[in-house]
């Protein structure tokens, strides 16, 4: 239940991000964030807010886990977009790195979404988001898509 206890507090965030994701490009942007996480329910939910100062935007992601499936659901939004994304990532967490499903809509279509969470030790951790193309007609099953990681986030306790 306590599976994103490691977040909680202050965290210096290196940003590394694909500048035109499922486009081929190899072009890389990096930037700087710091985030505060805090737990809540005992650990069966987390809170965090991010702040990237070059960049004039905040983001704020809440996770909710379910007591009988084990199964978090992850919602995500930004002051750039200003709406909580309602279509939440899902996911488990075993041994230290979690794996997590959605759907996303980049640049007016939808794709599939991955995010990796992997604890690194108690003061690091890492956060990467990568995106399939969804098939032609319906859509692919999630696992048999080809992922492109578009952003990770290296996170060091302040």
């Amino acid at each position: 239940m306590n599976d994103f206890d490691f977040l909680a507090g202050h965290w210096n965030v290196a940003n590394r991000r694909l500048l035109k994701p499922l486009s081929g490009s190899a072009e890389w942007e990096e930037f700087p964030g710091r985030s505060v996480a805090t737990r809540h329910f005992d650990g069966a939910a987390s809170f965090d807010e991010i702040t990237f100062p070059t960049r004039g935007w905040s983001g704020l992601t809440v996770r909710v886990r379910h007591p009988g499936t084990r199964r978090w659901s992850i919602y995500w939004a930004s002051s750039a977009r200003g709406e909580l994304d309602t279509r939440p990532m899902v996911g488990v967490f075993e041994g230290g790195r979690g794996l997590f499903y959605g759907e996303e809509t980049y640049e007016g279509r939808p794709v599939r979404c991955r995010f990796v969470w992997t604890v690194l030790g108690p003061d690091a951790a890492r956060w990467e988001q990568a995106f399939a193309e969804m098939g032609a007609e319906t859509g692919t099953e999630m696992g048999t898509e080809e992922w492109e990681t578009n952003w990770v986030m290296e996170l060091t306790r302040a």
